[in-house]
């Protein structure tokens, strides 16, 4: 996590704002969580979770789950068939268990020590 906290900075986060809808969460004056959602590679189908973060404090609270469902009620989600999320070792069961499946049946950390996970959804 330090070594992540140092590159994704102010002006990075500035920078995932400009194409993403990014979500802050925050409990007595303090933010704990984060999530954004894009759409993946400028697809109409497909968006991408990106920088879900819950401070370690307080995880087990709701929170990322709170986070997850809001994201999921975007209008980037809703209109998609197909969302995908890079998934950290430690955070790839918590997407499992909200409907998440490894990419392609693949179960295996890509070049970014992620998990590439996806949920597919029918429009109607």
């Amino acid at each position: 996590m330090t070594a992540l906290s140092a590159t994704h900075d102010v002006n990075w986060f500035k920078g995932v704002a400009e194409y993403a809808h990014v979500y802050v969460f925050w409990n007595e004056n303090r933010i704990v969580g984060v999530g954004s959602i894009s759409s993946f590679w400028g697809s109409l189908t497909e968006s991408i979770l990106l920088t879900i973060f819950v401070l370690p404090e307080f995880h087990g609270q709701g929170i990322g789950s709170y986070i997850i469902d809001t994201l999921e009620s975007d209008e980037l989600f809703l209109r998609a068939e197909r969302i995908e999320i890079p998934a950290s070792i430690t955070a790839v069961e918590f997407y499992r268990k909200k409907g998440y499946e490894y990419k392609n049946g693949i179960k295996e950390l890509d070049d970014e020590q992620h998990y590439r996970l996806e949920k597919f959804r029918k429009i109607s």
